[in-house]
């Protein structure tokens, strides 16, 4: 398969020029990937340190909140599936525009909720705006993950890595930029200050990005799930994003009742989760590009101390200890810092699987890896708001918290069983090669 990748430079002349100019676009692209990462994710985040607590006063349950975040998750796995399955037919850089486009008008749409009556018409447009907005995520993020995977080939991990502090960045800033706008000046200025920020990446991204041209590929996203490996992997990839979700939904409702906390000093906590993200993902990436071999281990390790950090974070009743508020921003801290020891090998892993066992290289098998990365992210984050929110209004959090450890504990052992057996797997081959 061919791909062609078209910047609207003169044609190459020289040896050298090649060089340069492949310089050029990578860092054009790596700001480009930057700037969405960054306004995709703040304005995803704003929502968590005060939308739950206004949404119950518009009649909402914990149950619907929950909902009402994990439809954002459905309608994001189904457009991450379809949109990386027919990339090459769309068009990378048109998808990530048009899906900054949707999700910019989406965000500001979304601040003028607060004017609907409160109930179920309040409910219902929550539920369809929500949804819409994840398609056009979906879009911008499956693309930017082929993309930058496409243009910088041997370096996966590491730069994705380095992304990923951008990211950190937008859900650092979010709640705490979120909910210092909205005590001071109520529930519609922060969607619209951070929508009209997405939607000023659009031109900036139409100018920045180079065109990618590419061939569709007869592969599927059923022959890449055929591999267990690749089962294994996109479990765990489940698991962290049900973990996140979770506390999206959650958390700002748990600290404000048992601490008696202000939706500012909320956001405040949530940067314990986002800053070890943030500073752990580059270095993650760059330890496991450079030694391939020890991305399983980091996942496995990081699912032990996700594990560990969900059952101490309430902390679990059977533990018969209390929970200070120390102790909770220390646990989210923690988690933080496994979630990049874990999520930051998964996607260049798969790739890797993928095009050892015969998968075309270029664009369209990218896409299906961005596409399946996203669809289990999305299915993470629709389990995690919706399970935790029953479990949390019939139980307590404390309890819904330990539930998501032990999913995270179970993630561990099937990828040490299913590393286990890759190794039994070489161990044999390597002895009828002898």
């Amino acid at each position: 398969m061919t791909d062609v990748m078209s910047p609207s430079a003169a044609p190459l002349t020289e040896p050298t020029e090649p060089s340069r100019r492949m310089s050029r676009r990578q860092a054009l692209t790596l700001i480009s990937m930057a700037s969405v990462n960054f306004s995709s994710m703040i304005c995803y985040s704003i929502l968590g340190p005060f939308f739950p607590a206004e949404a119950v006063k518009k009649g909402a349950s914990q149950t619907v909140i929950g909902l009402i975040f994990g439809c954002y998750a459905v309608c994001n796995l189904i457009g991450s599936l379809v949109l990386g399955r027919y990339i090459v037919q769309i068009g990378a850089k048109f998808m990530l525009i048009a899906g900054l486009f949707v999700s910019s008008g989406c965000t500001i749409m979304f601040g003028l909720l607060d004017r609907v009556p409160s109930g179920p018409a309040f409910i219902a447009l929550c539920f369809i705006v929500r949804s819409i907005d994840a398609v056009g995520f979906a879009g911008a993020m499956t693309s930017s993950f082929a993309m930058t995977a496409k243009i910088f080939p041997d370096n996966v991990a590491t730069v994705l890595g380095s992304l990923e502090i951008f990211t950190g960045l937008g859900l650092i800033l979010g709640p705490p930029v979120g909910g210092w706008f909205y005590q001071s000046f109520g529930y519609e200025v922060p969607f619209m200050l951070l929508g009209c920020l997405l939607l000023v990446m659009v031109p900036f991204n139409i100018y920045v990005l180079p065109s990618i041209e590419a061939d569709p590929s007869k592969d599927s996203f059923f022959h890449l799930l055929g591999h267990v490996k690749v089962v294994l992997i996109c479990y765990a990839i489940f698991t962290l994003s049900a973990g996140l979700g979770f506390l999206d939904a959650t958390l700002s409702l748990f600290a404000i009742n048992k601490f008696n906390l202000s939706p500012g000093y909320v956001g405040l906590i949530m940067l314990g989760l986002s800053l070890p993200y943030c500073l752990a993902s580059p270095l993650m990436g760059y330890i496991t590009d450079k030694y391939a071999s020890s991305r399983m281990v980091f996942m496995v390790t990081g699912a032990v101390i996700t594990a560990s950090g969900f059952c101490l974070l309430g902390p679990a009743p059977f533990l018969n200890i209390s929970g200070p508020l120390w102790l909770l921003v220390v646990m989210l801290g923690l988690i933080g810092f496994s979630l990049g020891m874990t999520a930051i090998p998964t996607f260049p892993e798969i790739i890797t699987y993928a095009y050892d066992q015969g998968f075309e290289e270029g664009l369209s098998t990218l896409g299906m890896v961005s596409g399946l990365f996203g669809a289990f992210w999305s299915l993470g984050m629709f389990y995690g708001p919706t399970v935790g929110g029953l479990i949390t209004q019939h139980l307590s959090f404390e309890w819904a918290a330990t539930v998501q450890g032990g999913l995270a504990l179970k993630s561990q052992s099937i990828s040490y069983c299913g590393t286990t057996v890759n190794v039994v797997k070489c161990c044999k081959l390597q002895t009828l090669t002898n």
